[in-house]
């Protein structure tokens, strides 16, 4: 260790609303939560205070996708070893991704689950791996890929520590099996011997295993007026928006848009590859044959709430379906970097339809040289693409978590008397529109426009 001292207030660096979060013990500590509910942050402030205090712990922190864990729990980590004033304790390399406490060798380790493998066979240098943090949990829609996360951290832990699975989530939809798992409590059967949930009134469960909390953004002492403003904002103009981003509540989601999607991990290969493979391999993986599809790209702009949305796959017009391949979703991006993010994707000679509401953007990634078209917009363009869609059988690859994200949670709006009607919400449809502009070219014979 170091001889020279640290001395921090430690509540008035974490901050109020966290205690029970901070000192809790048991296997499982799920906190569901607004935006600004410094869920993120204080889950990071956590694992390197708590590194450095138990010295034969090491941490696996763990997202959907793995291209997503730099510039999310990564960064959250730098800043809390920062805001701790612990900088030249702890070393962070991007390759490999990881931070390392370097008075004693411990590691947090970053892992995604489009790469299970590397998640299973970690083999730790000091102590004992025991603990995880599943940041945006809500990305993972299967719990089966959630049991083999749970079965990593195993065996007994080093006497005075204890294993722990930490998640921290937006709660987007209420059919979430994270509900029903960890917040939920089984009451009885159902007629056909199908549990019934009912939700938990106490955080903590019976058996001591689980904490279950929300949290939302009231208790971030640390924002200013215009952060406050932005959702009182929200709460008078999008009060279902509110309700999730706002006070951390469940999203109820009845009447999807789209219910005609999968997730399938899928490779894309030649026919003459695909006749070589034997059928024990076909059935284990899907194989979608490149001369069957044809590559479809869309793209919504946006900037400082709104994301830039590519959408990135393939439609196969004889078998009606749909293969989601890629994405880009990110604030911020200006013209320039949309065309640098493009590039780097790969996908910098496919040809793009854009939202046409932005020509002068339109205009500036031509000039970069991206094959950028406007979109076609016409009278009732929006329902008719839905209709075109949903014809269609959605297979979206596992890396696509934004779009999965999106397609399950647009819906139909609602009268005030709680009747569907047949328009979409103007929310989380950034990729949903991207994916109408993709498929634009091969909708015909319809007498309309986009």
């Amino acid at each position: 260790m170091t001889n020279d001292a640290i001395r921090i207030n430690l509540p008035s660096v974490v901050g109020r609303g966290y205690r029970d979060f901070w000192n809790f013990r048991g296997r499982y500590r799920v906190v569901k939560g607004s935006r600004a509910s410094k869920k993120s942050k204080t889950a990071a402030l956590w694992f390197i205070y708590n590194m450095m205090k138990y010295q034969e712990a090491n941490t696996l922190v763990i997202r959907k996708t793995f291209r997503t864990l730099k510039d999310s729990c990564f960064t959250e980590l730098k800043w809390a070893v920062h805001r701790l004033q612990v900088d030249r304790l702890w070393r962070f390399t991007e390759s490999p991704l990881e931070a390392t406490y370097l008075p004693t060798g411990q590691k947090i380790y970053f892992r995604g689950l489009d790469d299970p493998l590397k998640v299973t066979s970690i083999t730790v240098d000091v102590g004992s791996l025991c603990w995880m943090w599943i940041e945006e949990s809500y990305e993972i829609m299967r719990e089966s890929d959630f049991e083999m996360l749970d079965e990593s951290i195993r065996g007994a832990a080093p006497e005075g520590l204890f294993k722990q699975i930490t998640f921290t989530f937006n709660p987007w939809n209420e059919k979430h099996w994270i509900k029903h798992r960890f917040f939920d409590e089984v009451t009885g059967h159902d007629s056909e011997g199908k549990p019934i949930y009912t939700p938990r009134e106490a955080p903590i469960s019976a058996d001591g295993e689980i904490m279950a909390i929300t949290t939302n953004y009231t208790c971030n002492e640390w924002l200013d007026s215009a952060d406050l403003r932005v959702f009182q904002r929200m709460k008078e103009n999008n009060p279902r928006r509110y309700k999730v981003a706002g006070l951390g509540d469940w999203g109820v989601v009845e009447g999807l848009v789209f219910e005609n999607w999968t997730e399938q991990g899928f490779e894309l290969i030649n026919r003459k590859d695909y006749l070589q493979l034997d059928e024990a391999a076909k059935k284990k993986t899907l194989y979608v044959v490149r001369e069957d599809v044809k590559s479809v790209f869309g793209l919504d702009f946006g900037y400082t709430n709104d994301p830039t949305a590519l959408f990135a796959g393939f439609i196969d017009l004889k078998n009606r379906k749909i293969y989601v391949w890629d994405e880009l979703y990110e604030t911020g991006l200006s013209n320039r970097k949309i065309f640098e993010r493009i590039t780097a994707m790969g996908y910098g000679k496919e040809r793009i339809t854009a939202d046409s509401a932005e020509p002068k953007s339109i205009d500036e990634l031509k000039a970069y040289g991206l094959h950028v078209k406007g979109a076609k917009k016409g009278k009732d363009s929006v329902n008719n693409g839905i209709q075109f869609i949903q014809d269609f059988e959605i297979i979206v690859h596992p890396r696509c978590v934004n779009y999965m994200t999106e397609i399950s949670n647009y819906t139909w709006m609602l009268d005030k008397f709680g009747n569907k009607l047949n328009v979409p919400i103007d929310d989380f449809n950034h990729l949903m529109d991207a994916m109408r502009y993709a498929v634009e070219q091969h909708i015909s014979g319809k007498g309309w426009m986009y």
